[in-house]
């Protein structure tokens, strides 16, 4: 199989929430040796690999693009995708890392507005310029509310999506999102020609099932999900044991667990 989303680098311990500080991402990696070990025990055939983050600190998740490029260049298994943001407080940091996208095995710009930022940044014309010049994919995490909902996010489809490829992480994330997506929204994007594309980790129960049954019935859509194990954050055998659940013996698992991500970061 290919994981089109799991995450390289060990955070700082943060006081999340007002509690202790604490490392919550459990399996993060420090290494690529590390790294290769987790692909060589799952069987994992590509994966596209981004800077961990989580901390509110921008340098962290900057600090690891070296890393994820290096890793590209190790092992040919294995896809980068940079960390950027569109602040006007990372300018600097994201003009860097932008310099690094015509490395070998990089595939993708990761852009989320958890540390902050929104779909109003102006930084954002500066990434997806450079998405379109290297042909990579931009790569946004989504979740329930404030700036990463998908009432939000989803305006970058309608912006951008004509000519550059837009992975919605998550479906959406979150009860609201996924109806919202499998209702109609998803299934318009395409049809209207929009590069859209997603991954169902951390997906509701009730979400993958319901996706499966829209694309059997529209006939459109199953070239456009992905398996994605979200490690350390998620969690490999489940995501992968879950999504196979609903598109064993069909089209879709092919498209899912191999084809799509070749099609994106192949």
């Amino acid at each position: 199989m290919n994981d089109a989303h799991r995450h390289l680098g060990v955070l700082p311990a943060y006081p999340f929430y007002g509690g202790p500080p604490v490392h919550p991402d459990t399996t993060a990696r420090a290494t690529i040796d590390e790294l290769i070990a987790d692909l060589d025990a799952e069987g994992t055939e590509r994966a596209l690999v981004l800077p961990n983050y989580g901390v509110p600190d921008p340098e962290v998740a900057f600090g690891f693009n070296d890393l994820v490029v290096e890793a590209a260049h190790r092992d040919d298994r294995i896809r980068a995708g940079l960390w950027v943001s569109a602040k006007t407080e990372d300018t600097e940091r994201t003009a860097r890392a932008l310099r690094l996208a015509g490395e070998p095995g990089v595939r993708a710009l990761k852009l989320s507005f958890l540390l902050g930022g929104g779909v109003e940044d102006p930084g954002l014309q500066t990434i997806f310029k450079a998405a379109r010049e290297h042909d990579l994919t931009v790569h946004v995490h989504t979740s329930p509310g404030a700036a990463s909902d998908i009432d939000r996010v989803g305006t970058l489809v309608d912006r951008f999506g004509d000519d550059v490829r837009i992975h919605l992480v998550h479906f959406g994330g979150g009860m609201s999102a996924h109806i919202k997506l499998i209702g109609g929204r998803f299934f318009d994007w395409i049809t209207a020609g929009k590069q859209v594309y997603t991954d169902l980790s951390w997906a509701i129960g009730f979400a993958p099932r319901w996706l499966a049954h829209e694309i059997d019935r529209r006939g459109i859509g199953h070239d456009r999900v992905l398996f994605a194990s979200d490690e350390p954050w998620g969690d490999h055998a489940g995501e992968s044991a879950r999504l196979r659940a609903v598109a064993a013996g069909s089209e879709l698992s092919q498209s899912v667990f191999h084809t799509n991500f070749d099609t994106l970061y192949g």
